[in-house]
């Protein structure tokens, strides 16, 4: 059981015409499978498809159709593996899986977070998880994206351990946006770093310096929320401001802590800022050589846990796909309407009805050390 989404155990148990209503409120509206070519024989990979539909048409301005791709996935060999072998083994997994979402229709690809490594950092050894890194415009991986976005004319959104040669050889999570014609954009540093259980990150790089960058690829507008960001809504809330069309959330979290709020927050920001949101999960338990400790009682552990996919993508009126299998590689294609995210701005006037007057005054009172709360009487 425990290897099931949630959406399956709903289509194996709830009867037909009760599934539809409680798929309804879960999950919105219904939506509609896509016919997609299949996958190479031999590749372990789930392939599924959904047009998300909801935008009407409208008079004054022709549809904005695009094809979103999201890419979950495990390692190919163990972590005690040579880093080069480990990394060129990933690469080439994922390359197929790409290309065959190009072949798909797909104009825009994420991939996981840190989507060429291990999430090493629950170990806190520096090596030879710190030879991961890479330039983020020229290493191999940002090397071999530029080459298959300019084969296909798609963006790919790319998160990688990024060497900061220039800046005394600094380490950052980075997520890479390359253009359709293969012109690096820019990247975007991992804003939100977190300090609980084996997450052990900061141990190897620090917040990001910047800011909340909206990259305008040739197929949208997009920024990126990198893994434990999205559990801060006012992160979310600058790239509505910058004026993002679809926000990519590539991220490696695991089950014990993070599956019961992992189909609430991507799907919330979508909600309350009017764009799209897409949720990517790595899958799997990746095994280290040396056990660790994280100073919470626990015994030494080899692993940090099990990571359970279930990506989704979820449209500006709060409806969403179903999500990717928990336990296995996967290729998630939505077809979108990116004027869908004014109309609903229309429809539900949230950007007209916040106060960000107001929260800028109290949030400035409240960065103030000496601040106190606002609590009237008892």
């Amino acid at each position: 059981m425990d290897s099931l989404t949630v959406e399956q155990i709903l289509e194996d148990n709830v009867p037909e015409q009760q599934l539809k209503t409680v798929k309804r409120v879960l999950y919105g509206r219904e939506i509609e499978a896509l016919d997609l070519p299949p996958m190479e024989k031999g590749l372990q990979c789930e392939l599924k498809g959904y047009k998300l539909g909801g935008a009407i048409a409208e008079q004054l301005r022709a549809p904005r159709v695009v094809k979103v791709a999201i890419i979950q996935h495990g390692l190919v060999v163990p972590t005690s593996e040579p880093i080069r072998v480990q990394r060129d083994e990933i690469h080439k997994k994922v390359t197929k899986y790409i290309e065959h979402a190009a072949t798909c229709g797909a104009n825009i690809v994420c991939m996981q977070e840190l989507w060429t490594m291990p999430m090493a950092f629950c170990t806190r050894e520096k090596y030879p998880w710190n030879e991961f890194a890479e330039d983020a415009l020229t290493g191999p991986t940002t090397t071999l994206m530029v080459k298959i976005a300019q084969k296909h004319g798609i963006v790919i959104v790319s998160s990688i351990l990024e060497r900061e040669s220039s800046n005394s050889d600094i380490i950052w999570n980075t997520t890479v946006v390359i253009n359709s014609d293969g012109r690096v954009l820019g990247k975007q540093r991992k804003n939100h770093i977190p300090r609980n259980g084996d997450f052990n990150e900061s141990t190897y790089y620090m917040e990001g310096n910047l800011g909340h960058p909206v990259f305008d690829t040739t197929f949208g507008k997009i920024g990126v929320v990198t893994c434990y960001g999205r559990h801060h809504p006012l992160n979310w809330l600058m790239y509505g401001i910058n004026g993002a069309e679809i926000v990519f959330n590539p991220s490696a979290i695991i089950a014990e802590q993070f599956e019961t709020l992992w189909g609430v927050e991507a799907r919330c920001a979508a909600i309350s800022n009017s764009y799209y949101t897409c949720a990517i999960n790595r899958v799997g338990t990746e095994v280290y050589p040396n056990a660790f400790t994280s100073g919470d009682g626990k015994p030494p552990h080899k692993e940090l846990g099990e990571f359970f996919g279930s990506s989704y993508i979820t449209a500006p009126d709060g409806t969403r796909t179903p999500g990717l299998n928990r336990t296995g590689d996967g290729v998630l294609i939505a077809e979108i309407d990116l004027n869908l995210c004014r109309q609903v701005r229309d429809l539900w006037n949230f950007p007209m009805t916040r106060r960000l007057d107001l929260y800028s005054r109290e949030l400035t009172k409240a960065t103030d050390p000496n601040y106190q709360p606002q609590i009237v009487g008892k």
